[in-house]
């Protein structure tokens, strides 16, 4: 009798890349596919005029090993692994590329980059790489389910870690390893796998990279099992894997089959959201509650007398706390992640979009005086992971309060953003740096992935 491997996470995994077919994805989940490749692309060209990734990429140039990789809006090539590291810089940079909601994972910002790099090592046809990349969506958004919002609380970045996992498939599929090789890979990712949030205290660059270097891990571990380099059986479940040792004490709480559910019956990248606003994901229902009761109402500076924003208790760390810091961000990274400025800004501006993340709005004394007047409190309704939900009480100088709750976060997997508005944004996105005829050209791409025959045919274009 011939043994039978032993059933793990890794192994259900690895069966379903390898057997993964795009004829078995039905369109409309390809097209949204397409569109949240089509945003993350955009992303990276409004990111490419920016400090943080000027730098990023001068630090890359230090290497000086010259490649024929494609980095997003720049016009620059470079080595393999380097690319894949600056487009995920690239897409993530800003803080606008979109989220898996219940994983709480950025993946496109991962998954696409590896899947550019890799494509273009193997000559890939287009329709392989959209199935590697469903394959890298389904598997990092499962990934982040399984622990229920956890890696947030304990300071670790959840899109780096399960990123890496996701990528040592999304190179595994496009390199056409075999299924104990996809095994072999993610344990060996289980080495490479990090993210931290340390960069929250001062606004440091450092998240920015993670999705870059999930991308990067997922290559290497997936070139070492090539090589039949041997990493451990169980990097999920065992003693020592992903959850046990990065999430000490909250553990208890994952739930493990959520790795595998639904696989090839349940679409997860359709439950990815396109982000309206340059910020953490979970400000965006205070600021769109502060929008609707602003224009509402007619309300002015002069009327407020404060504001408390109603927040899930398991992002009050990433957005909400130290107060007196979120409430006087020095930076445009520290602002993105400070619902007391975002609220402000909102009121004020009536929008928030990437113009106030310059210098000269971030030094606005009139926001930042009502920064200093908002407040938070734990939200008992909230809907979390299932929705980013947020409520706004707005107390004016007359002994009023008025109140808006936004329990779908827009952009949600029920509350979607339009393909008409996802293609809106990748426009305003490429205005910076493109005329519109080579955005056009570029969305057209994009959207036709799956008719080319070679990765050429899109790289041509980008």
């Amino acid at each position: 009798m011939t043994e039978q491997p032993q059933r793990t996470i890794s192994t259900e995994l690895s069966t379903f890349a390898y057997n993964f077919d795009l004829a078995q994805v039905p369109s409309d989940v390809q097209q949204y596919a397409l569109h949240l490749i089509l945003d993350g692309t955009g992303i990276a060209y409004a990111s490419s005029q920016y400090e943080f990734s000027k730098k990023g990429l001068e630090a890359l140039r230090l290497f000086d090993e010259p490649g024929e990789h494609i980095v997003l809006g720049t016009g620059e090539k470079m080595a393999y692994r380097d690319a894949a590291l600056a487009n995920g810089l690239l897409i993530h940079g800003l803080d606008f590329d979109d989220t898996h909601v219940a994983g709480v994972v950025h993946m496109t910002s991962a998954v696409w980059p590896c899947v550019l790099a890799v494509a273009e090592k193997q000559n890939s046809t287009g329709e392989e790489m959209l199935a590697a990349y469903m394959v890298g969506m389904e598997v990092g958004a499962r990934l982040g389910m399984v622990a229920k919002g956890a890696f947030h609380q304990v300071g670790h970045h959840p899109t780096g870690i399960a990123g890496a996992f996701a990528c040592s498939l999304v190179a595994a599929k496009l390199m056409k390893l075999s299924i104990e090789e996809m095994t072999m890979a993610q344990g060996i990712a289980l080495s490479m796998a990090s993210g931290n949030f340390e960069f929250l205290e001062d606004g440091a660059w450092t998240k920015r990279y993670h999705p870059g270097w999930a991308a990067v891990s997922g290559i290497m571990a997936a070139t070492f099992a090539k090589a039949g380099y041997i990493g451990p059986s169980l990097p999920y479940e065992g003693r020592f894997g992903l959850y046990n040792s990065h999430l000490i004490g909250l553990e208890p709480g994952c739930d493990y089959s959520l790795a595998t559910a639904g696989l090839n019956e349940v679409w997860e990248v359709m439950n990815v959201g396109v982000k309206p606003y340059p910020s953490c994901h979970f400000t965006h229902a205070a600021i769109d509650a502060t929008l609707i009761l602003t224009k509402e109402h007619q309300l002015t500076v002069e009327q407020i007398e404060s504001i408390t924003a109603l927040v899930p208790e398991e992002v009050v760390k990433t957005v909400c706390e130290p107060l007196e810091n979120k409430q006087s961000p020095t930076c445009a990274y520290e602002a993105q992640f400070s619902v007391p400025y975002l609220v402000a800004v909102a009121l004020v501006r009536h929008d928030f979009t990437l113009k106030d993340l310059e210098p000269e709005p971030l030094a606005d004394k009139v926001v930042a005086d009502l920064a200093k007047k908002v407040h938070y409190e734990v939200d008992p309704n909230s809907g979390f992971p299932t929705y980013y939900s947020g409520e706004v009480h707005i107390h004016l100088k007359d002994g009023r309060t008025l109140k808006h709750r936004e329990h779908k976060n827009r952009g949600c997997f029920d509350r979607p953003l339009s393909s008409e508005v996802i293609a809106n944004k990748f426009f305003l996105n490429c205005q910076p740096t493109l005329s519109q005829e080579k955005a056009e050209r570029i969305k057209a791409s994009i959207l036709n992935l799956t008719s080319f025959a070679s990765v050429s045919e899109l790289t041509s274009q980008l």
